[in-house]
């Protein structure tokens, strides 16, 4: 992460093609950062992609010639509609639900009908397809399904939303409710990918990188962060997609002109660190033989999760070439892919006192699983346990031996060079199995407090009578457990300089409750020309 914050990506701009004498389309090369190079096997996600099932592989289709031969069953593609977006619910009878939208090939405006967007919901008994159309949803572009835990069937598009009772529908229209309480509004909201938090509410990233967060994921989506969550580097961020699974909140955010995207973790979907390395690029379509389905972009990416949480596949839009080259009644168009992904192993870790650099070993349980022995099928010398930073470039804790527990196997390490400091809430193995494919896992520390209050103040309004002035504030609680009493500090910037002019205390507030609060200011803010406030949160 450190090289991330310290190093911007460069830019050497190659132009592919020139439209017209107005329009010529770019694609910008992003030079990686140098400590990109010495990262490891399984340091990046991109190493995560596996290769493709064997599916019906053809020629007799459309496309460039580097998608040609293909799996013209993976996903879905007709020679009819140009697909994009789109993600896979698993229903009740046992069927992968992919709801994504098109549009007619033949369409004058080629792949600048996208606006005028139809959202299918497709089914397969597969979750890799090949995905046929059963119903046609209604207007709507890049789709984002998820299942409310009430039981509801949402399925967001721009602009709005569908819902249903049953994943087969009838659906109906809706429109979220937004409150950006004060805040403005990263880069509009379009783009929107949900997931689900433990008391069933729901965090949302918009596409500019804006945390939102609503009680029951149809009630107001209310914005919670001031700043984008992306790494702090030039890019042009779209198609942001977050998950939960069992360890810790996950991202993957796009840079459509780079086409190269970024991988985040959280420990409670707020605050973000950024892993080095790419989350993917072109080139990870690949089948068994080595043969890659070279498509020119992929964009879209939406997660499939098992019933772990673990992230088993991930699905794509992917064009054959430049968007502005795909015209109607051509060889070129876009369909849903659909690519497996490693999902690592499940793992607890077994000591209970934090780990320090003191640390002399360290027990890790690797859990077995129907298709994995973990006593058998690891190669021990090769694993790395602590923290990302150390683990992902070959560094970390080494093994010093092994222990059965049942069908699972206790690893001890050497806690040396750990790298696991106070603010670490998720340390990482990477190894390979014997076979020599990749093995990597995360894992949760004991101590370390999970679901935490999330106190998210409006605006601060100021009332001055007499010389005299009060500050009032609004405090609320997006957190899922309540909060303990707490000090509520009102910061001025006055005159380029920041002090303290009020606090005060502030009770435990329950979850999504909220609390106002006046304080009397240290100075009257009437006479200041200039200021502006900032509120922060302390211990009693």
């Amino acid at each position: 992460e450190k090289h991330m914050r310290m190093r911007k990506i460069m830019y050497s701009t190659l132009t592919f093609l020139c439209i017209s004498s107005l329009i010529s389309a770019q694609v910008t090369e992003r030079e990686r950062p140098a400590s990109w190079d010495q990262l490891v096997e399984g340091g990046r996600f991109a190493d995560r992609f596996l290769p493709m099932p064997d599916g019906k592989l053809s020629s007799d289709t459309w496309g460039a010639q580097q998608v040609i031969p293909r799996f013209i069953d993976n996903g879905i593609e007709d020679q009819v509609r140009s697909y994009w977006g789109g993600n896979i619910l698993k229903g009740d009878d046992g069927k992968y639900h992919l709801f994504v939208c098109g549009w007619r090939e033949d369409s004058p405006k080629g792949h600048h009908e996208w606006p005028n967007s139809i959202v299918y919901h497709t089914v397969s008994d597969n979750r890799f397809g090949p995905y046929h159309i059963q119903d046609t949803i209604g207007s709507g572009h890049n789709p984002e399904a998820f299942k409310t835990r009430s039981g509801k069937y949402v399925i967001y598009v721009i602009d709005h939303y569908y819902l249903a009772d049953n994943i087969n529908g009838p659906w109906t229209r809706q429109t979220f409710d937004f409150d950006p309480r004060d805040r403005k509004i990263i880069e509009g909201l379009s783009n929107l990918t949900f997931t689900q938090r433990e008391d069933g509410s729901y965090l949302m990233i918009c596409r500019g990188g804006g945390v939102w967060i609503s009680q029951t994921g149809l009630s107001t989506y209310n914005q919670i962060s001031d700043q984008r969550i992306y790494p702090p580097v030039e890019g042009e961020f779209e198609d942001p997609v977050v998950w939960r699974d069992s360890v810790q909140y996950n991202a993957i955010v796009n840079d459509w002109l780079g086409r190269v995207a970024f991988y985040l973790r959280s420990k409670d979907g707020v605050r973000w660190i950024t892993d080095p390395g790419e989350a993917y690029m072109p080139g990870i379509a690949v089948h068994k033989d080595g043969t890659k389905e070279n498509w020119f972009k992929y964009e879209r990416i939406k997660i499939f999760q098992d019933e772990q949480g673990r992230a088993i596949q991930a699905n794509f839009a992917v064009i054959d070439t430049l968007k502005n080259e795909d015209k109607p009644n051509d060889r070129h168009s876009s369909k849903n892919i659909c690519l497996p992904l490693n999902p690592g192993v499940l793992m607890t870790l077994l000591d209970k006192k934090p780990i320090t650099p003191q640390t002399n070993e360290i027990r890790l349980l690797i859990k077995a699983e129907p298709e994995f022995d973990p006593q058998t099928d690891i190669d021990i010398s090769s694993l790395r346990f602590g923290a990302s930073t150390e683990v992902n470039f070959g560094r970390g804790c080494k093994p010093i031996r092994t222990e059965k527990s049942g069908k699972d196997l206790v690893v001890i390490f050497d806690g040396q060079g750990n790298g696991i400091t106070e603010e670490e809430f998720a340390p990482k193995l990477i190894g390979k199995k014997k076979d020599g494919s990749m093995l990597f896992g995360y894992t949760r520390l004991p101590w370390v407090k999970y679901i935490e209050p999330i106190l998210s103040a409006r605006n601060p309004s100021v009332v001055t009578s007499d010389g005299k002035s009060m500050i009032k504030v609004e405090v609320e609680n997006f957190g899922q457990i309540a909060s303990t009493p707490t000090v509520l500090y009102i910061y001025g910037n006055i005159g380029g300089k920041e002090k303290l002019i009020g606090q005060t205390k502030l009770a435990a507030i329950k979850p999504y409750q909220k609390e106002s609060v006046e304080i009397k200011s240290k100075q009257s803010l009437d006479t200041a020309a200039d200021y502006s406030l900032r509120v922060a949160f302390g211990k009693d």
